[in-house]
């Protein structure tokens, strides 16, 4: 929780061009690489970080150009692209040795009143406090990748039907569903939740692809990577209360797979639509 909050407390340089520049560490991960939730919750930060405080972030669209180095500090630079009456737009380019590693723009709204209906959240899901936990299922794994999946991550995590982490049990399905929040409590800051969203939005949204073709993360030679990320906030939730991120794929295919998800909190209120497209590549035909 430390780490998490650290790194979404970026440091405003003082540094004015014709556009903000605010700097974050970067989080430590076991295999060198920069958490893609990471850095779109970062990149999102510094956006909030230039728009009035009444005006909050309804839709975010970003591309993953670079994989981040979690040895070097991430620069941000947020472009104010629009302020009109009611909606701000901003751009967040973040760097690394100075060049990209992600690109987003980013949405904010005042609040306003309007037609109201959200998607239901379905009925069949068993509570999270009967679900294994991730430390629980791989509490046998000698291995820096499960180390830290078991214990390091600020997120509790529990899967439904199962985790892919080993195995893929069960039927090779599309769809899954995975409770998670915070281990411990944040501060009552909205934006902070809503940041913290983005950041665990980018865990699991890969895996109903690999579900769906009985890829587990395990799959020795498996390459992962994720290419663009967007996310809708519809209502606000807070990330240290139970959330249930249902997820689905409709494509897979040239190597590349589409997923979506819709965050609900535990009392069935959608509160965020998250889509991604990412790389996945095999080394072995499964099928």
């Amino acid at each position: 929780m430390e780490s998490l909050l650290a790194v979404l407390d970026l440091t405003d340089t003082g540094a004015r061009t014709s556009e903000d520049i605010f700097t974050g560490p970067s989080q430590w991960m076991p295999l060198g690489r920069v958490f893609g939730g990471q850095v779109l919750a970062q990149s999102l930060v510094a956006a909030m970080r230039t728009v009035p405080d009444e005006r909050h972030v309804h839709s975010m669209h970003g591309y993953f150009l670079r994989p981040g180095d979690v040895n070097q500090p991430i620069t941000f630079s947020v472009e104010r692209i629009h302020d009109g009456r009611s909606f701000s737009t901003r751009r967040t380019q973040c760097y690394q040795d100075g060049v990209p590693i992600l690109s987003m723009i980013a949405s904010f709204q005042d609040a306003d009143e309007g037609l109201e209906h959200h998607l239901e959240m379905p009925k069949d899901i068993p509570d999270p406090e009967s679900l294994p936990t991730a430390s629980e299922a791989l509490a046998h794994i000698d291995h820096s990748v499960a180390r830290y999946w078991a214990n390091e991550r600020p997120f509790d995590m529990r899967h439904v039907p199962s985790p892919i982490f080993l195995k893929v049990n069960g039927e090779h399905t599309s769809r899954q569903a995975v409770w998670m929040k915070t281990f411990l409590p944040l501060p009552d800051d909205p934006d902070l939740h809503r940041a913290a969203l983005a950041y665990a939005s980018d865990y699991s949204i890969m895996e109903p692809i690999m579900r769906r073709h009985g890829v587990a993360w395990a799959t020795p030679g498996l390459k992962v990577a994720s290419l663009d990320h967007a996310m809708w906030w519809h209502r606000f939730g807070r990330v240290d209360e139970w959330l249930l991120y249902v997820q689905d794929s409709p494509s897979a295919q040239g190597g590349r797979g589409l997923a979506t998800g819709s965050i609900f909190s535990r009392d069935g209120v959608l509160l965020a639509t998250v889509a991604q497209e990412g790389m996945l590549r095999v080394p072995i035909v499964l099928e």
